[in-house]
């Protein structure tokens, strides 16, 4: 083979290397709405939010018996309806819970899809809607993974009283590269590489601009972090890290075999008990709204 042809060939394998990475960005970053359908309750009320431009977030609202809200957000891929079991247990123990659809999931609208960035927006008016539905009670909020990272990633987010973080990873550089090399093995890292160096391009966004672990010392309410042992998507050394980061009062809950899945399919006995006392200690009394 002489130094053309392999100059040739090299040029055209780099060629369709960049092009496969950037088909693959493309499928990543898509909004692809999908109908919820009716909700599971007779008595749930629908939610319609403006979240900015271009964006809105639909959802459900339970209303309690005046001891608590919760607000449940779901991980990426996915909606609202990935949430209604933990509402059934929540509303069942007398909370308002409202279900919302991230921005660019579900039902909700959005330009694209932004790793938790500009979901934060939607996370944000959800908030604010609840705490006017529910004067003078406390909220906490249920998030895993894409859920998790944006209301971490909100800076200008209303107070809340208790947090659960699900299966958050740390930063979009070790999310995509955990994922990658579940897939593909040494090569994922380089090709982590490609797909990020796409972020400022398509989305103006920096990769440090998508890492919760650097904004977990802000957060200001207690804090239940939970993730499975087996995790490949978020490692249990980077559950650990979340952790160390994060600022006291804390805790954590590691699911023993777990995955990168719903944790309270998995275990929904303990969940119930570790999740529900936890709110139960932080939701109980009443709070002064917009504080």
């Amino acid at each position: 083979m002489g130094i053309r042809t392999l100059l040739l060939s090299l040029f055209v394998l780099v060629f369709l290397g960049a092009a496969a990475t950037w088909l693959a960005g493309s499928s990543l970053i898509a909004v692809r709405r999908q109908n919820v359908g009716p909700a599971p309750w007779p008595q749930a009320q629908p939610v319609s939010l403006a979240a900015g431009t271009g964006m809105r977030v639909e959802g459900w609202y339970l209303a309690g018996t005046g001891h608590g809200a919760v607000l449940l957000l779901h991980g990426i891929r996915s909606d609202r309806r990935s949430m209604i079991d933990r509402a059934r247990f929540l509303h069942a123990q007398g909370y308002d819970v409202l279900l919302v659809d991230l921005p660019g999931q579900g039902e909700s609208l959005a330009p694209v899809v932004t790793f938790g960035l500009r979901e934060a927006d939607g996370v944000r008016v959800a908030l604010q809607w609840l705490r006017l539905q529910t004067p003078g009670q406390r909220i906490g909020v249920i998030g895993t993974s894409l859920g998790a990272a944006s209301l971490v990633l909100c800076r200008d987010c209303p107070p809340v009283d208790a947090i659960v973080l699900e299966s958050m990873y740390p930063t979009i550089e070790e999310a995509v590269e955990d994922r990658l090399r579940m897939r593909l093995g040494p090569l994922g890292k380089p090709l982590a590489k490609l797909l990020l160096w796409q972020l400022p391009l398509r989305l103006s966004i920096q990769p440090a601009q998508l890492h919760p672990i650097a904004h977990l010392s802000a957060v200001r309410a207690p804090l239940l972090i939970a993730s499975g042992s087996a995790d490949r998507h978020t490692t249990l050394a980077e559950t650990q890290r979340l952790f160390a980061a994060a600022p006291e009062p804390k805790s954590l809950w590691i699911v023993d075999g777990a995955e990168h899945v719903d944790l309270h399919a998995y275990a929904p006995v303990e969940y119930e008990r570790r999740i529900g006392g936890f709110l139960a200690q932080h939701l109980a009394g009443q709070t002064v709204a917009n504080q």
